[in-house]
């Protein structure tokens, strides 16, 4: 018997596939509401359309970025009304360069929105409410990134050196001659940065290029082939101008020229000095991260008798002032380098009472000798990926008290309901503007022992 054909039609599941999106397709949205990273929600035909440089309520026509699935990336291209709270961005470079995200929202909404996202993330995630919210902690709206990372590129079309900020969503380089949120011995670098680098005789041989600002400005030349001499004079001569050491990396570690040369940053409310080497890990907003620490130190509240353990403490940043005030800490990070640098800090500021370990804090970790008497209060400052294993041997340390400071607040409440598992409870929380201009949010919570 012949087989009857059936001529089925079959559509995948979930009903029929929208038709894709190229990139560069223009469509005009309403924007409902913002997501977590300050971009503008809309809905079109199915797809949720994250759209840059909008806020809610404006329609506007927004640029495809890209598309996958159900949900857009996009840009806002022209507002086609503008929300009231739509402010001129301050910086001309704020539409192209990838640096500064939220300009075009007054800061009080900046800190609204990251206010916002650590508490959905609390409840979301760990289904919790602080006991008490703290209010923001702020600083200076522009003027206050200590660092800054230069990219640069040889353009051999043109056969000249593309130096700037990557752009949004793109590795294009946009040119800037002023960045508004650095400080203000690093901004007058780089203005003059572009000409001296375009003028070296193998321009091609610059990766990137760091500056940084502490007791000392500095500017850090990563450089994929050996400089010669006349280059080399030529960027110590522009160092001298702008009152900065030069330092340089090939192959190895970021070395100072001439050799000798040291960096640091200060604490001043703690009478302390604190030195690192490019490529150390260092709080950028100096009047935050003061700041930070005080209330670190008011929340936690260490006593004279106490012993206290500062995990992932990196150069000393809150070991040091903690060591102040309690009879031990014990202080433990992962980079070897930063363990050698912070004991060093602790020598140099004449502070005995601090013991430092160098541990892999994103692995469980193994019963030291270091954690065998225990500890009355907890301090821990991790990095994005939070500290999952760390918390889950938090209650048998018989810390009572354990302050967290946060750079993800989706971690920090996985983290949280961790220890409200383990009989801690959220005593309080509140963002730090670290980073203002930019959806980045930092937070600090304090976890009591119920």
């Amino acid at each position: 018997m012949a087989k009857k054909e059936l001529n089925l039609r079959f559509q995948p599941s979930g009903g029929v596939r929208a038709a894709s999106l190229p990139t560069g397709k223009k469509q005009r949205l309403t924007i409902e509401r913002l997501a977590n990273d300050g971009r503008g929600i809309a809905f079109v035909e199915g797809r949720t359309w994250f759209v840059a440089g909008a806020l809610p309520d404006e329609q506007v026509e927004a640029r495809v970025l890209s598309a996958r699935s159900q949900v857009v990336e996009a840009r806002a291209e022209r507002i086609l009304s503008a929300s009231p709270l739509r402010r001129s961005e301050p910086c001309a470079h704020a539409k192209t360069c990838g640096g500064c995200t939220l300009q075009h929202l007054p800061h009080s909404e900046q800190l609204a929105l990251k206010q916002q996202t650590l508490a959905e993330q609390l409840l979301r995630v760990a289904g919790l409410v602080p006991e008490e919210w703290a209010a923001p902690l702020v600083g200076p709206e522009f003027g206050y990134r200590r660092r800054a990372r230069i990219a640069v590129r040889w353009d051999p079309k043109v056969r000249q050196l593309q130096v700037g900020f990557r752009a949004a969503a793109s590795q294009d380089i946009v040119a800037i001659g002023d960045c508004l949120v650095l400080v203000q011995p690093l901004q007058s670098i780089l203005r003059a940065l572009p000409q001296v680098l375009r003028s070296l005789s193998k321009p091609q041989a610059v990766g990137h290029v760091e500056l940084f600002n502490g007791t000392a400005s500095a500017v850090l030349v990563r450089h994929t082939a050996v400089l010669v001499d006349e280059d080399l004079a030529r960027l110590q001569a522009f160092c001298a101008e702008h009152n900065a050491q030069l330092w340089l990396q090939g192959v190895g570690d970021p070395q100072p020229m001439p050799a000798g040369q040291s960096l640091g940053f200060a604490l001043d409310t703690w009478n302390l000095q604190l030195a690192y080497r490019p490529g150390d890990f260092v709080q950028v907003n100096a009047p935050i991260n003061e700041a930070m620490i005080a209330q670190a130190l008011d929340w936690l509240a260490p006593q004279a008798d106490e012993r206290v353990l500062d995990l992932f403490c990196g150069l000393g940043n809150f070991a040091l002032p903690l060591a102040q005030r309690v009879r031990e800490v014990v202080a433990v990070e992962g980079v070897a380098a930063m363990v050698e640098r912070a004991k060093l800090n602790a020598s140099s500021n004449g502070l005995a009472n601090l013991q430092f370990y160098q541990a892999d804090l994103a692995e469980p970790v193994a019963k030291g000798a270091w954690g065998a008497e225990g500890f009355a209060a907890v301090l821990l400052d991790p990095p994005r990926d939070g500290a999952w294993h760390a918390v889950q041997q938090m209650a048998a340390s018989g810390a009572q008290r354990v302050l967290y400071v946060s750079c993800n607040p989706a971690t920090l409440a996985r983290d949280a309901a961790e220890l409200v598992r383990q009989g801690y409870r959220l005593k309080r929380a509140g963002i730090l503007d670290m980073f203002p201009q930019t959806a980045h949010v930092e937070a600090m919570a304090l976890f009591e022992a119920s």
